[in-house]
């Protein structure tokens, strides 16, 4: 579903009817929220420190090494990314 955007400036969604995807009211306080997540970044909790980003990593792996761990995430009903950081940590360990 491709919804256009349109600048409508500033409202007071407090006196403005606007409506989210699933038909409940945005209001401010609601906006407010949704803006406090953007900054802190929603997604899974940091590993680092509460209200901190955790760094990442990027990295190239051989394709076939790629088959081999989203097999075994799979498998193991577990992200790469976790299957990855333990044998980081592991390595790093010894």
């Amino acid at each position: 579903m491709n919804a256009e955007v349109v600048d409508g400036g500033t409202i007071d969604l407090d006196q403005e009817d606007v409506r989210l995807a699933d038909g409940t009211r945005l209001t401010e306080g609601r906006a407010d929220e949704f803006a406090e997540e953007v900054r802190r970044g929603v997604g899974r909790p940091s590993l680092s420190a509460p209200g901190r980003r955790s760094p990442q990593l990027r990295l190239a792996i051989p394709e076939q090494t790629r088959d081999q761990l989203k097999a075994r995430a799979a498998a193991e009903h577990r992200s790469v990314s976790e299957i990855a950081r333990e044998a980081l940590e592991r390595y790093l360990a010894s």
